[in-house]
């Protein structure tokens, strides 16, 4: 599910009710944990939190242009989406996050390399995604990125 948004609250705007309120506690919790130097702004049509180019002027290598993510949400079409770029870049933070979800959710956590899928709205953990949004700062993220670059 593609939405073209200017900003998150023009995307949240166009969700159905009930993706607004989830959308809308996810982005609150990501904006009350994350640390200081991220921003947050619409990328890849989705709402996204990353380092912007006034701290990393090389920006995203893929599109320097854009800034570099770090983590972004988006309403698909059978299910919210959480796609975190340091669970991807970082096993230390992977395997931290796969041994607490089952603390918070009893069904079988649903990820790919950097996305967390939640079909059931109503067993979303937001206190976990709180605690994996604090977990990195902008300089970890960057040096991570910048490890991995050079590893390719």
């Amino acid at each position: 599910m593609k939405i073209e948004a200017d900003s998150p609250e023009e995307y949240i705007s166009k969700l159905p009710e009930d993706r607004a309120e989830v959308m809308t506690q996810l982005r609150d919790i990501i904006k009350q944990n994350l640390p200081e130097g991220f921003e947050e702004r619409m990328s890849y049509n989705m709402i996204g939190f990353v380092v912007p180019h006034t701290i990393y002027p090389e920006g995203y290598h893929v599109t320097p242009k854009l800034p570099l993510p770090f983590i972004s949400i988006a309403s698909q079409k059978n299910f919210v989406a959480l796609y975190h770029s340091g669970v991807y870049a970082s096993p230390e933070m992977h395997q931290w996050f796969v041994g607490e979800y089952p603390k918070y959710v009893k069904t079988k956590l649903d990820m790919g390399k950097s996305c967390i899928r939640f079909k059931n709205m109503k067993t979303i953990p937001f206190e976990l995604i709180g605690e994996l949004a604090s977990k990195m700062t902008v300089k970890e993220w960057i040096d991570i990125y910048e490890k991995a670059l050079k590893n390719k």
